[in-house]
C-alpha cells in the first residue's frame, strides 16, 4: 500500500500561544480510511484543516515541519492553493448546501472552473450521487432547492458536493455528529466504497465509530500524536496505555 501524504516533524502553534500540534510524524495510507481520534482539544481538525490549507494565516503564529503529497510540501509558499483543495476535498460536521437546487450544487465547483458541456456535468451529478449513495433518493428532484433535503441527505449532498470535483483526498471531519443512526449508517457504507478509488480521512464523532470505520487509526492527545496502527490492532490490542484508557471508555 503506498503512501499518499506523509506529514513529518509538523508543529503548529496558534497566535493566541496556543501550541496544537507538536512533531507530528503520519503516514497517510493510499485508498484506505485512516481515523484520526481523540478527546476534544487534541489537534484533530487543527491538523486535517493543514491539509488543504483552510486554516486562517490570521490565527496561525507558527508553522515547522512538512507535508508531503508526492514530492511537495502543501506548506510551501508557492503552493497553489486553490487546485490543493481541488485535489483535497472536505465536508465538515454540519452540511453547508449553497442556496442553488441540488443540481447547482453540484456543477457549481466544475461551472466555476470552466466546464459548460452539459454532457459532463450531467455525467458528474449522477456519479457524485451515486457514489454518495444519494441518487436513488433525489434523481426526480434535482431541480428542487437543496435545503428542502433532510438533514442526512444534505450532508450526504455535501459529499457528493466535493466528489463531484473528483479529489484524490476527502477529509470528513465528524461528518455524522448531527445525523440519526441510519443517516450515519449510509454515510459509513459510502465510505468503505469510496476508498476503494479516494484517500479518505475521518476525524469521527465516537470511538465506536473510529473502530467501526478504520483501516489505519492515529490517536491523538493534548496535540500529540500518541499511537498510529492499523485499526483493528489499536482498537483491540493498543500499545500505549493512554490509548487503552482512552478506547475503553476510563477517561475522555
Amino acid at each position: 500500500m503506498k503512501d499518499k501524504i506523509v506529514i513529518e516533524d509538523f508543529s503548529l502553534q496558534y497566535s493566541d500561544g496556543v501550541e496544537s500540534l507538536r512533531n507530528i510524524n503520519l503516514l497517510i495510507r493510499e485508498n484506505a480510511i485512516t481515523v484520526i481520534f481523540g478527546p476534544a482539544g487534541g489537534g484533530k481538525s487543527s491538523l486535517l484543516r493543514c491539509l488543504n490549507r483552510l486554516n486562517d494565516p490570521a490565527e496561525v503564529k507558527t508553522t515547522s515541519g512538512r507535508i508531503l503529497m508526492g514530492e511537495k510540501d502543501i506548506l510551501d509558499e508557492k503552493t497553489d492553493v486553490i487546485s490543493l483543495r481541488r485535489r483535497v476535498g472536505m465536508v465538515f460536521a454540519r452540511p453547508v448546501v449553497l442556496p442553488f437546487s441540488i443540481r447547482g450544487n453540484l456543477t457549481y465547483g466544475l461551472e466555476v472552473m470552466g466546464e459548460k458541456r452539459r454532457s459532463k456535468l450531467d455525467e458528474a451529478v449522477e456519479r457524485s450521487l451515486k457514489q454518495a449513495a444519494l441518487w436513488d433518493e433525489v434523481k426526480d428532484r434535482l431541480e428542487e432547492p437543496a435545503i428542502a433535503l433532510s438533514g442526512g441527505q444534505q450532508q450526504r449532498l455535501c459529499l457528493a458536493r466535493s466528489l463531484a470535483l473528483e479529489p484524490e483526498v476527502i477529509l470528513l471531519d465528524e461528518p455524522t455528529s448531527g445525523l440519526d443512526p441510519i443517516s450515519t449508517a449510509k454515510v459509513e457504507a459510502s465510505l468503505q466504497e469510496l476508498k476503494n478509488e479516494y484517500t479518505i480521512i475521518l476525524v469521527p464523532h465516537s470511538v465506536q465509530q473510529a473502530a467501526r470505520t478504520a483501516d489505519f487509526a492515529a490517536f491523538f492527545l493534548q496535540g500529540e500524536l500518541v499511537e498510529y496502527a492499523e485499526g483493528k490492532t489499536l482498537f483491540t490490542t493498543p500499545s500505549d496505555k493512554r490509548t487503552e484508557d482512552y478506547v475503553t471508555g476510563r477517561f475522555g
